[in-house]
């Protein structure tokens, strides 16, 4: 019986444990290190010459568009349990409570265009909607587990999901 009770325990142990603390990251660590759509910039020579309505700064911004939607995520972050600073851009609530947002690296984007590159936006899930968080733009940290797939809707684009378990104002 001591065995079984000693077996019992040793198979609970972990399932009681405190979960490990978040990584504290920055966007910088959601971009990989080989990732530089300056280069696309490069292509064209000084861009400050070239007019709005220049052909050439036409294929620029296309050409920057298409990688910023290609924006490839850092797969060595899938499954980590994170915690970042940003901005609340609301998806789904009822005015009360927020279960459901885009957090950014940085206050108006997603709503001026060009919204940032896919791996600079993050799709939160809230289990338990927070009112807390019902404003746009809210600045706050969100802890989670973070997953390095994409989130699509009529309403934005992610490179990054992440279930929140904590989403806390930034102070």
């Amino acid at each position: 019986m001591k065995r079984l009770i000693a077996i019992l325990l040793l198979l609970s142990g972990p399932l009681l444990a405190e979960p490990q603390p978040a990584q504290e990251i920055d966007w910088d660590a959601l971009i990989p290190a080989d990732y530089n759509p300056e280069k696309i910039l490069n292509q064209f020579g000084n861009i400050d010459e070239l007019a709005d309505d220049d052909p050439r700064m036409q294929q620029v911004m296309t050409e920057l568009r298409e990688a910023w939607d290609k924006a490839p995520v850092v797969q060595a972050l899938d499954g980590r349990r994170v915690k970042i600073p940003g901005f609340v851009v609301p998806l789904e609530g009822d005015g009360k409570k927020l279960s459901e947002f885009l957090l950014v690296p940085y206050y108006g984007a997603c709503i001026h265009v060009p919204p940032p590159p896919n791996n600079q936006v993050i799709y939160v899930k809230v289990p338990k909607a927070d009112a807390s968080i019902r404003k746009a733009f809210d600045t706050v940290w969100v802890i989670g587990t973070l997953s390095a797939k994409p989130f699509s809707s009529d309403l934005g684009e992610a490179g990054y999901q992440m279930q929140a378990e904590q989403v806390l104002p930034y102070e």
